[in-house]
């Protein structure tokens, strides 16, 4: 008797599944949260989105959400950074399966189309809305596609040191290069409702980095040769 008298209510056999219960409500409201967030946001962009109809579609009182989120902006990073991380995890598990570096370009190049495609409301809103803001540069959202894009500049510098890229080639360049040309060619198809195909345009957009846009010596002779 006098044992059971010393025994706390936290150290009962009940309490620790009671705390884990506490703890897991917690993470799917989290969750939950986050969802209803980046639904919001990608219907209605940042500005036109509320803390209110977002609690609301969570059935919690709008107060609550700022137990989870400093605020709307801290909910956005959030959004963007589970976007990002799953992004970003999915790219280099992609790449590591692939044994040359044309192999691991062009599926970096293709994995992010499928990501203009995919998630083309969340795209939308990064373009339009987070990366125009003035603080865009200073903030975390920018330390994010900053990380995510440097996979790129890794790669060709592996390429550099194996000798498979030139030694004077700007691997930053060759960055701002893919993937400003993919946002374009993406962006004309998701906000115009047009149709992509994601392989030809893929290996058309590669095969210009890779080669360049003139002929290749034993073209160009078939061109001579059919002049003459």
């Amino acid at each position: 008797m006098r044992q059971a008298r010393n025994l706390s209510p936290a150290s009962t056999p009940a309490a620790a599944p009671q705390r884990r219960t506490r703890e897991q409500r917690k993470l799917d409201r989290h969750a939950a949260i986050l969802a209803a967030a980046r639904a919001a946001f990608a219907q209605k962009g940042f500005a036109g989105a509320s803390i209110i109809e977002i609690a609301r579609a969570c059935g919690i009182a709008d107060g609550t959400v700022y137990k989870y989120f400093a605020s709307k902006q801290d909910l956005l990073f959030h959004v963007m950074r589970q976007f990002y991380e799953g992004l970003i995890a999915d790219v280099e598990a992609g790449m590591a399966r692939q044994s040359t570096l044309s192999a691991r370009l062009r599926y970096l190049v293709r994995r992010q189309i499928e990501a203009f495609i995919e998630d083309e409301d969340l795209c939308r809103l990064f373009i339009r809305e987070v990366r125009t803001a003035d603080d865009y540069p200073d903030s975390p959202l920018h330390d994010l596609n900053r990380r995510y894009t440097s996979i790129v500049v890794r790669i060709l510098e592996s390429g550099i040191t194996a000798g498979e890229v030139r030694p004077d080639i700007k691997p930053r360049l060759v960055r701002d290069i893919l993937y400003g040309s993919i946002e374009h060619i993406a962006w004309k198809a998701v906000s115009r409702g047009g149709r992509l195909r994601i392989d030809q345009t893929t290996d058309q957009l590669l095969g210009i980095v890779l080669h360049g846009i003139a002929p290749r010596p034993e073209a160009a002779r078939r061109v001579v040769a059919r002049m003459k």
